[in-house]
C-alpha cells in the first residue's frame, strides 16, 4: 500500500471498519462521499463529509469503496472512476508475500491470505476471514467475517461468502452466488445460486 491520502466512498458500517484500518496503517483520510449526509462516519468520527457519491467523480484522489452490500457496490463500481483505487490491509492481517492482491481490496484485522492466493479488484476479505493457499477470489467478492476458504478454492465475481461459512478444498463457487452464514460447502456452487446449511444445499 503506497497511498498516504485517501477518500472513502460510503459512510456506513463497513466504512467505519475501513477507516479504522486506514488510520492503523498511517493513511490520512481526506473525507468521504455518501448520499446520506448524516451517515455513521459523520456521527461517530471526525472524518469530513464531502458530498453525495456522484460528486466524487474527477477528484483524482485515491479512493476505496466502503459499501458492504454487493449489489450496491456493483452499481457504484459500474458508474465510478476507479483508476485511482486504493488497497487497505489492516496491520494485524497476515498476507503472504507470494499472494497477489489487486486494486481496491480491503483486508480486515485478523484476516489471513495465504501463499499464492489471488484476490481480485475491490474484494473484501473481512475481519478474521481465512483465504488459504492457491485460492482465486474474483472481482467484488465479499468474504464475510470468520469465513474460511480451504486451499485451491475459486470464487467468481460479485459473490458473497457469508459469516462463518466453510468451503472445502478445491470447490468452485460461481459468479453472483451467495453462500449463507455458517454454511459448509462440500461441492461446487453454480453461478447465481444461493446455498445454505450443513452441508450446504
Amino acid at each position: 500500500m503506497t497511498d498516504t491520502h485517501i477518500i472513502l466512498i460510503g459512510g456506513g458500517g463497513h466504512a467505519l471498519v475501513v477507516a479504522a484500518a486506514a488510520v492503523a496503517s498511517g493513511i490520512q483520510i481526506d473525507g468521504y462521499f455518501d448520499d446520506n449526509a448524516a451517515a455513521l462516519l459523520s456521527r461517530l468520527t471526525a472524518i469530513r463529509y464531502l458530498g453525495p457519491v456522484a460528486s466524487a467523480t474527477g477528484s483524482g484522489l485515491s479512493r476505496i469503496l466502503c459499501v458492504g452490500d454487493l449489489k450496491a457496490r456493483r452499481g457504484l463500481l459500474a458508474r465510478g472512476d476507479w483508476s485511482a483505487a486504493a488497497t487497505i490491509i489492516h496491520p494485524r492481517a497476515f498476507v503472504d508475500p507470494n499472494a497477489t492482491i489487486a486494486k481496491g481490496v480491503f483486508i480486515g484485522p485478523g484476516a489471513i491470505v495465504q501463499t499464492h492466493a489471488t484476490i481480485g479488484n475491490h474484494a473484501i476479505i473481512n475481519s478474521g476471514a481465512i483465504v488459504e493457499h492457491e485460492c482465486t477470489i474474483g472481482t467484488n467478492v465479499h468474504i464475510a467475517p470468520g469465513a474460511v476458504l480451504a486451499g485451491n478454492v475459486s470464487v467468481g465475481p460479485h459473490t458473497l461468502i457469508g459469516l462463518g461459512a466453510r468451503v472445502l478444498p478445491g470447490v468452485r463457487i460461481g459468479s453472483e452466488a451467495i453462500v449463507g452464514a455458517g454454511a459448509v460447502v462440500l461441492a461446487d456452487v453454480a453461478d447465481g445460486a444461493t446455498v445454505v446449511g450443513v452441508p450446504a444445499k
